[in-house]
């Protein structure tokens, strides 16, 4: 039984890098659309779809590549179901000194670091990525 799905999503990801595959297949929900679609405009996923095998919804996440290095190299879960994380907005974290980016659960919606410094919101860290 998975207790934590996007940690599950996030570990898919990487692992799918660390084989060098081009796509990996992870169960749909509206928040991991939501995670998938960030991660492309962020420039670590190619493309994603939506796809539906047998009546369920998956989605279908392109890997990106630089001269055979993988775009998105660490990710590290920062809110567990045992323990979330929130911030304030004017103590949130740079991910490797703005390299990186952090990503929050705020009431405007998903966004990273620097969209939430900008829109003055804090909340619930997600995870970090570089």
């Amino acid at each position: 039984m998975m207790t934590d799905p996007i940690a599950d999503f996030l570990i898919r990801i990487k692992n799918g890098y660390m084989a060098h595959k081009k796509q990996v297949i992870v169960p749909y929900s509206r928040i991991k659309d939501a995670l998938a679609k960030l991660l492309v405009k962020e420039g670590y996923l190619g493309e994603v779809k939506i796809r539906s095998q047998k009546g369920i919804k998956e989605l279908a996440l392109d890997l990106m590549y630089e001269n055979k290095i993988p775009k998105l190299t660490e990710v590290v879960r920062m809110s567990k179901s045992g323990r979330k994380m929130y911030v304030k907005k004017d103590k949130i974290p740079k991910v490797l000194g703005g390299l990186g980016i952090l990503i929050l659960s705020t009431p405007q919606g998903l966004m990273t670091d620097k969209q939430a410094r900008k829109k003055q919101v804090g909340g619930e860290i997600i995870c970090k990525i570089w």
